[in-house]
């Protein structure tokens, strides 16, 4: 995979930055973090110095632990606001140990609320997220190949190409396709 760069650092250094600057801002220790997370003072100091690279679980953990979706921390790490931004420069992020692929859609833009991302999970993928980036943050996500099952709130949802489920996420919530099928979708985040 080519590793895409912003002004000369990789996303995953400007990612590490952004984490850094965000506890910083808050105040916080690397306890204090561990603590709101549940990611180990370790993992979160070799996080922020770019010494490894972050999982889905890991990055979502500490998005719900500072009140932000994966896509705002994202945009944060990306820069300026342009309006229009080509595919090709669309900010690509992937957690080769899942499987999962994750593509920044909408222009990165700090003051903007709604944002698109496109995610894609490999066969026998499974990716559980153990608390909302945001309470009450509204989604759409429709299902572009591929299977895809969703469960929101305790409630199970199968979904195949074309379906969009909408819903407001308050808690944990799991992704996952099945043993012989991919999924690629899209969510918009309102």
């Amino acid at each position: 995979m080519k590793i895409q760069k912003i002004d000369g650092a990789t996303v995953e250094q400007r990612i590490a930055e952004r984490l850094k600057e965000l506890r910083s801002d808050r105040g916080w220790s690397l306890d204090e973090l561990a603590r709101r997370s549940g990611v180990s003072r370790a993992t979160l100091s070799r996080l922020e110095n770019s010494a490894i690279s972050p999982t889905t679980s890991m990055l979502a953990k500490l998005c719900a632990a500072y009140g932000l979706t994966m896509s705002r921390l994202m945009h944060m790490a990306e820069g300026n606001f342009a309006p229009l931004i080509r595919r090709a420069a669309q900010t690509q992020w992937h957690d080769p140990a899942i499987g999962f692929k994750r593509r920044a859609v909408s222009p990165p833009a700090q003051t903007l609320a709604g944002e698109v991302i496109e995610g894609e999970l490999a066969p026998a993928t499974r990716i559980a997220y153990d608390q909302a980036p945001r309470p009450g943050l509204e989604h759409h996500l429709l299902l572009l190949d591929g299977l895809l099952e969703i469960t929101i709130g305790g409630e199970r949802h199968d979904l195949k190409p074309g379906d969009c489920l909408r819903y407001q996420l308050f808690g944990p919530s799991v992704f996952a396709t099945p043993k012989k099928s991919s999924a690629r979708y899209l969510i918009f985040m309102v």
